[in-house]
């Protein structure tokens, strides 16, 4: 019985601990935002078209 707690305290252990590293890796990951294009002034305008 003495065995049985003593793996159960071992795994609850290991679990807590890799519980642990995998929040620790998530907040220290570099979040990024992809920056806003900027307006494009080759594109044409289309209130400025000619007809042609």
């Amino acid at each position: 019985m003495v065995v049985v707690i003593v793996v159960c305290i071992v795994v609850t252990l290991l679990v807590l601990c890799l519980s642990l590293l995998t929040i620790n890796k998530g907040y220290a990951y570099k979040h990024t935002v992809d920056p806003i294009p900027e307006p494009d002034s080759n594109k044409e305008d289309p209130s400025n078209r000619t007809n042609e």
